[in-house]
């Protein structure tokens, strides 16, 4: 039986923070990295919640860029535009000002994009935009300095190597491409819209290949990062996995 990682989900206990052992505490930093529609997104965000820390997805940022790009009608397949595009947008993350189901707000320029960053032709394109360096450049030193605060789960495909490489915890969460491409179509029918298997599964296919032959921050797991497989597995399960390895040192 696939996977499946619905909105909600069944808390999992954790050690009250007044009932810790002296001089032990939570991780403060944790990176989840891992492939498109692995659930590392759904798998950041309740850790986040049981934690009482920040969530931040830097893939936004990603999305935010491309967004910039394709509403200014830049090409983006042309680098060096795109990288100055990158270089002199504003991109701030806020917390959830509207009860619209958003996670987060996401402005550009002060322009609130949260919802527009979401659309097929912004998930068409993000991939060859988030692979320039300059562009990675850009967006790295701010998801950084970010991280640094301390008190939040990152996710993204480069955290734990190349953006928090400090994290004290790092997870790694995979999925088979067609494990991923099931979601992918579940997600899209259940929402009511028309979905093609085989094509979201060449989609995952060549955003997996972009990704981890990019020249720049390939995806791969940092080589003290945990590796947690959640084929066949309820987000209830991926999620008792990853607390265990949040308690361990508690």
């Amino acid at each position: 039986m696939p996977a499946q990682f619905p909105d909600r989900f069944t808390p999992v206990s954790k050690p009250a923070a007044g009932s810790l052992p002296p001089g032990r505490r939570f991780p403060s930093t944790i990176a989840i990295d891992g492939p498109a529609a692995s659930g590392k997104t759904t798998l950041a965000l309740l850790l986040a919640r049981q934690l009482g820390y920040l969530f931040f997805d830097t893939g936004v940022m990603y999305r935010a860029i491309t967004w910039a790009a394709l509403n200014s009608h830049v090409d983006v397949d042309d680098e060096p535009t795109v990288c100055t595009l990158a270089e002199q947008t504003q991109i701030d993350v806020r917390p959830a000002s509207k009860p619209d189901e958003r996670i987060n707000d996401i402005l550009v320029n002060h322009q609130d994009v949260t919802w527009d960053i979401r659309t097929k032709e912004v998930e068409a394109n993000v991939s060859v935009v988030a692979a320039y360096p300059g562009v990675r450049k850009a967006l790295g030193e701010a998801q950084r300095k970010v991280g640094l605060r301390g008190r939040i789960v990152m996710v993204g495909r480069d955290i734990g190597t190349v953006i928090l490489p400090e994290a004290e915890l790092k997870i790694y969460l995979d999925a088979s491409p067609e494990e991923r491409a099931h979601r992918r179509y579940k997600e899209l029918v259940e929402r009511g819209q028309q979905a093609n298997y085989e094509e979201l599964l060449a989609a995952v296919l060549k955003r997996d290949e972009i990704d981890s032959n990019r020249a720049v921050s390939p995806l791969r797991p940092a080589k003290d990062a945990r590796v947690l497989v959640s084929d066949g597995k309820s987000i209830d399960q991926v999620l008792a996995e990853a607390l265990v390895w949040v308690f361990e040192g508690v």
